[in-house]
């Protein structure tokens, strides 16, 4: 007869509950996500292996969580009219053609690089201890990361539209032309490892530099990333959509344009990189070239 771990008093402390249960009588001053933490990481005995599964089953949850419900929709028709290439619906075939894709890059080119994620995260002063850090820090803390990664991946995402690099790895990602919530990771492996560089160098920099980061602020900085390039990928504007409140931010409707046209808006997060350096490929951005090149031509 099976008993709830959550009831049970009497756990043997060779499993995972046994060891939550030990820690809790004995650390009654952590908090039930530190007790849960600590339990993890007693229970397998090994950091390297605890910090690899822990951060394998993070990313598939929460890409393929955030992903399939665009599947769905996309499916379903539901939210039709804020689909932004209304007459380009993925077909169920197709979604599934590049889950099956991305799943295999996942365990092959991903996988490797997560489980080498925690040797070198200790090598430069990567905490995963408790207690976790507060609030505020993990947030200015994930702020900069935004910042920081939107640079890399719009030089890098840039240079991939280069003839030869175009062809040669970056063509990949430009099946759709139409993007869909699970193409945000539809690419060649040399580009998931450029690109994919960004997001972990970046907190891994800070790290190198500051001495102050916790896992779990790197965590949820990958979960948010997440968010975003699926988002950005999903095909759908709303009048909700984060770039209504802040104008900087970039969306789906940026990232939409940039697989329509294959040209123009080559960041990720923000538009200010795009805007600066006079690669924002929008209505307004056209208008706006149009109008300079008018007055130059009439200075002329």
């Amino acid at each position: 007869m099976s008993v709830s771990p959550w009831n049970s008093t009497v756990l043997p402390p060779s499993t995972y509950w046994g060891q939550y249960q030990d820690i809790t009588k004995s650390n009654a001053h952590l908090n039930v996500a530190e007790r849960l933490w600590v339990a993890w990481y007693a229970w397998m005995q090994n950091d390297v292996l605890a910090t690899g599964i822990m951060s394998f089953a993070i990313h598939e949850l929460v890409y393929f969580g955030r992903s399939i419900p665009w599947v769905f929709i996309d499916s379903l028709g539901i939210l039709r009219r804020y689909k932004i290439q209304n007459s380009k619906v993925p077909s169920l075939r197709e979604q599934w053609d590049c889950a099956k894709f991305v799943l295999l890059s996942h365990f092959t080119v991903e996988l490797p690089q997560i489980w080498l994620f925690h040797p070198m995260a200790q090598f430069f002063g990567l905490s995963t201890s408790i207690p976790f850090p507060s609030p505020w820090a993990m947030a200015y803390q994930i702020a900069i990361f935004f910042v920081m990664e939107d640079t890399w991946h719009y030089f890098m995402h840039r240079a991939l539209h280069w003839g030869p690099l175009y062809k040669a790895i970056h063509k990949i990602h430009h099946q759709y032309s139409a993007p869909f919530g699970l193409a945000a990771e539809y690419a060649s492996p040399i580009e998931v490892m450029i690109l994919g560089f960004g997001t972990v160098s970046c907190p891994i920099l800070w790290c190198a530099l500051t001495g102050d980061l916790h896992i779990l602020t790197m965590y949820i900085w990958i979960v948010l990333r997440l968010f975003q390039a699926i988002d950005a990928h999903s095909g759908y504007e709303f009048p909700y959509s984060l770039h209504h409140f802040l104008p900087f931010w970039a969306g789906a409707d940026h990232h939409d344009l940039h697989h329509e046209k294959f040209i123009g808006n080559y960041a990720s997060s923000f538009r200010w990189w795009d805007y600066l350096l006079n690669t924002e490929y929008t209505p307004d951005a056209l208008k706006r070239r149009r109008e300079e090149k008018a007055k130059a031509t009439k200075a002329q």
